[in-house]
């Protein structure tokens, strides 16, 4: 059936916004120390880490036990969202100012808006709401254990934890680095900024995050991009009222923000990839038309498994991804690249 566009309205999208913090990268090092399935993954080793909990006091790494026992990494970060806080004594005075359901709502996570009556009243400790809402998040690998825990904590417990942990991660990791640390973010802020003149929104999440193509959704009218330089090189996204939330690995010409020449990762990665004859042919061959492993093979008169290799080269620089088990070139992955490289070139 042939479609005949009889309107001039464009396709919504969202707007971007951009915030930073050294709070934010306090809460996300909570995070990824006590996600010990991912240390292996980030860009610090595992022995960064090891020797960096070696190093506490025993206070802080009970703290840290309680962390990676109930996720109350998420606490924090959901409370970050609540109230924007500019110092630890800011965000300290808005936590103990939220009182009871009103504390334990902001720190269950959001799911949407027609299940805020849902989350409502499982703050207030409500049986069924709680089951409720952990069936409706069951597909989520923590969220149902966490949605318990906080419904059934005592708020004041949880309070004095989350300030505690807070504090003292704050004290002994970030102040030491604080004036690094904020530069470092300060700078990637403002280059992202500075780039929303000369992206389209969906352009410049792509950008930031390293390729993440994040289509609009329903009642979804903002983008919060937020620079974190611990949890490199993992995107950490979440939901929150009306906003898609991205916490981004900064740039790497963002650690050496006074050497003009130093290049994003991302688009050193992107050009190695381009840089060879048989994934140019793919990427052209994937241009047209989207194609399985077996059909790439047969059209190029490769191997399947130097194809399979060339591949794997493409989708970790973002350039290629597989939907529907079909090999596709992301949206505007070129186009993008091409800006990405006059923002190199131009920088100053």
């Amino acid at each position: 059936m042939e479609i005949l566009q009889a309107t001039g309205r464009k396709r919504e999208t969202y707007e971007v916004h951009f915030t930073y913090s050294t709070l934010w990268e306090c809460a996300l090092g909570i995070a990824a120390v006590t996600n010990s399935r991912l240390l292996n993954t980030l860009e610090k080793p595992a022995s960064y880490w090891k020797e960096l909990r070696g190093s506490f006091s025993e206070n802080l790494n009970h703290h840290l036990d309680y962390v990676e026992k109930n996720n109350t990494w998420k606490a924090l970060l959901q409370l970050l969202h609540q109230h924007e806080s500019n110092t630890l004594n800011e965000f300290c005075t808005n936590v103990n100012l939220l009182q009871g359901t009103k504390f334990k709502f902001a720190c269950l996570p959001y799911i949407g808006e027609n299940f805020q009556h849902i989350r409502e009243k499982a703050a207030t400790g409500n049986e069924s709401a709680i089951i409720e809402l952990q069936r409706i998040t069951g597909d989520n690998e923590f969220f149902p254990q966490y949605i318990e825990f906080i419904s059934k904590t005592d708020p004041q417990k949880l309070k004095d934890h989350l300030i505690e942990v807070m504090a003292l991660w704050y004290e002994v990791v970030i102040r030491p680095e604080l004036e690094r640390t904020t530069r470092i973010l300060r700078t990637d802020y403002e280059s992202k900024k500075h780039m929303k003149e000369k992206m389209s929104s969906e352009e410049l999440v792509q950008w930031a995050t390293g390729g993440i193509n994040y289509l609009p959704e329903p009642s979804v009218h903002k983008v919060l991009l937020i620079p974190q330089y611990v949890y490199r090189p993992w995107v950490i996204e979440a939901d929150i009222e009306d906003t898609k939330v991205f916490y981004y690995p900064v740039a790497n010409e963002s650690l050496s923000p006074h050497d003009k020449y130093m290049p994003n990762n991302f688009l050193v990665l992107k050009h190695k990839a381009l840089g060879e004859e048989i994934r140019l042919r793919i990427v052209k061959l994937l241009s047209e038309k989207d194609y399985s492993l077996q059909e790439l093979t047969e059209q190029l008169n490769i191997g399947k498994t130097t194809i399979h290799h060339h591949l794997k080269i493409l989708r970790a620089a973002k350039l290629v991804e597989i939907i529907e088990g079909k090999y596709s070139l992301k949206a505007n992955a070129l186009e993008l690249l091409f800006k990405e490289l006059e923002q190199y070139i131009k920088q100053r």
